[in-house]
This record gives C-alpha cells, structure tokens and sequence, in this order.
C-alpha cells in the first residue's frame, strides 16, 4: 500500500496563495450546487479540460473484465468520452444530481443508462456493478456524510469489486482544516439548511480519506498517483 505521495508539488507556495483566496471569499455567498453547475454549462467542459490526462488515465486502469460499471457525479461525461471509445461494450450507468449535464452527456453517449437524482440517496442495489468511478465530485462534502456513500459503493459491487476516486485531495492538514472552518462558517452565517448542498471545496487528506474508505469495509485502499491535482485512490471489495 503506498502512503507517500507529492500530491502539490510547492506546498509552502500552495498555501499561501489559498489562504489569500479565502481571505479574499470571506464574504462572497454559496451557490446551490446544481445552480451552480447549470449556470456554467456553457463554460464546463471548457474549464475541466485540464485533466484531459487524468481521464485517459482513469480509462486505463479499468480491467479488461470489467462489464459493468456505475459513474458517481458523471456530469457531462468527459471521463466517459475516453472511456467508451476503447471499451465500447462497457455497460455504464451514470447518476448525476444537475439535469442540465445530463443532457449534454445523452447527446454524446445515447447509450449509457443515466440516473437523474442525488447519490446519498439513490439506491444503487446490490452486488450489481464490476466497478464503481468518480472523478472530481465527492470533495464538496464532509467525511461522515461520505463514509455512508462509499459504505453504499460497497454493497453495490460485486465481490471482488473496485471503487476509484480520482479527486481534490488537501496537501496537508491545513488545508483541510482551512477550508472545513471557512464552509462551516459561511453555511451558519446564511443559514443553508442541512439538506441543502452548496458548491464549495471541502477537501480531505489521504489520511482522513483513507480512514472513510476503510470504515465503509473497503480493502487494499491505496494512492495510484496524483496528475494535475486530481489524486487517483483505489479500493478494493
């Protein structure tokens, strides 16, 4: 299991220039996550193609046997748009909370089975998928309310099964306690409802990540490599 990864390459300089940052959002207000999504359809793909390499990559760390596979947070699919083409007969069923993406991903791959809904709380079933992906979607929430999700994961693959993450993971503690404390505060001072899911980062480290992914009962949780800020996590069933 490897534990030890450079996932920013200049720390020092990183955090830094985020605690600027949050100097500079004290002040700004949440958006709804779908809002948010839905107001910058237009721009998405756009603004992600900066992980063009990590979605080859997450292409190719999919075994040759795997036939089903279920896409958390799918969005419009650009993870897909390296997958399928070489693994065509790939049985995909996306789940995504905007319908707005959704949209743009139908367009694309009119065959992937897509789910409308908020994954907390969608059923996924039982020993039904090979593989289990997300890419840049689960750093928005708190490690409780995630540890249920992939506890959820697990019961929806297969024995044998692999979950990967590929996802903001913070540097340090700092970061992770940096930016927790500013969400939490701005959640109380607009008094978001709990139920209510914002767009705002709320990474956690390898470690706390880790410690989710293993009290949900995955296995052999290890770090893969970390390419332009997207860390690459796999777990096993």
């Amino acid at each position: 299991m490897q534990n030890k990864m450079i996932i920013r390459e200049n720390t020092e300089a990183y955090m830094k220039e985020l605690r600027r940052w949050t100097e500079q959002v004290q002040d700004s207000r949440l958006e709804e996550m779908a809002s948010f999504f839905r107001d910058r359809l237009g721009e998405y793909e756009a603004h992600m193609s900066v992980w063009r390499s990590a979605y080859k990559h997450l292409a190719a760390l999919i075994p040759e046997n795997t036939e089903t596979l279920l896409d958390l947070g799918c969005g419009t699919g650009l993870e897909l748009d390296e997958i399928l083409p070489v693994r065509p007969a790939l049985e995909v069923t996306g789940i995504d909370l905007s319908q707005d993406m959704l949209a743009v991903l139908s367009a694309k791959h009119p065959q992937v089975k897509l789910i409308q809904a908020d994954y907390f709380r969608y059923d996924f079933g039982k020993q039904v998928y090979d593989m289990a992906v997300s890419f840049e979607s689960l750093h928005h929430f708190k490690p409780a309310l995630k540890q249920k999700l992939y506890r959820r994961i697990w019961e929806a693959l297969k024995e044998g099964g692999t979950f990967i993450e590929a996802d903001y993971i913070a540097c340090c503690e700092e970061e992770e306690t940096l930016l927790m404390g500013l969400y939490d505060s701005k959640r109380e001072k607009e008094k978001v409802p709990e139920n209510v899911y914002v767009h705002f980062d709320t990474p956690l480290t390898w470690e706390h990540e880790r410690e989710a992914l293993s009290g949900a009962g995955f296995t052999g949780v290890e770090l893969i490599c970390s390419i332009e800020g997207a860390t690459f996590i796999r777990a096993e069933k």
